[in-house]
């Protein structure tokens, strides 16, 4: 069957569709309908839409100069992981392929906006409290940290799970090799 029409495969493509689509779509309505810097308050100061532009990486990391190239290089080698764990994905895990989706559509999504602009992804989601204000972000922010969140929480039950059979199949084979030789040792003379 091709992977295309695989459980999997439902769930993965539609929510990489959405998310990279909202995404490049609130983008764009923040940079038609936002100046910069001028904060607009949507629920008084706990969330206001601010356009900036990062340059960086998550919460403002700059590299210097080439810090659009170093993380486009950096994102693309993320997506080339994703997309080989999403392959050796076992069909029907959804919450895994779902992180997945989630974590690959955000990198596209800011992916996109380093290869549009110079001046670097755009942000607009502005949370915190008068000072304290949590560094702004998009969609496609939102979908990594979700997405990376829920792949590790994925991940560490696999982790147990695998530790846990791992575990079973040595006192199972431990067991038997006891057996064998409180058996041995009634035969002896």
């Amino acid at each position: 069957m091709p992977r295309s029409s695989t459980p999997n495969a439902v769930v993965f493509w539609p929510v990489v569709a959405i998310i990279v689509v909202a995404d490049v779509v609130t983008k764009m309505i923040a940079l038609n309908t936002l100046a910069p810097f001028s904060p607009q308050q949507v629920v008084g100061e706990a969330l206001r839409l601010t356009l900036v532009r990062n340059q960086g990486a998550a919460f403002g990391l700059y590299l210097g100069e080439y810090s659009r190239y170093i993380f486009m290089v950096l994102t693309v080698g993320a997506l080339v992981i994703l997309w080989r764990l999403y392959q050796s994905t076992r069909e029907g895990d959804m919450p895994r392929t779902l992180a997945i989706a989630l974590v690959c559509a955000g990198a596209l999504g800011n992916l996109i906006d380093r290869i549009r602009w110079h001046e670097g992804v755009v942000d607009f989601i502005d949370v915190g409290f008068r000072d304290m204000r949590w560094p702004t972000f998009n969609v496609a922010d939102m979908a990594v940290s979700t997405g990376a969140f829920l792949l590790a929480w994925v991940l560490w039950g696999d982790d147990r799970a695998e530790t846990a059979r791992a575990a079973d199949g040595s006192a199972v084979s431990g067991g038997s090799n006891a057996a064998s030789a409180t058996a041995g040792s009634q035969d002896a003379p």
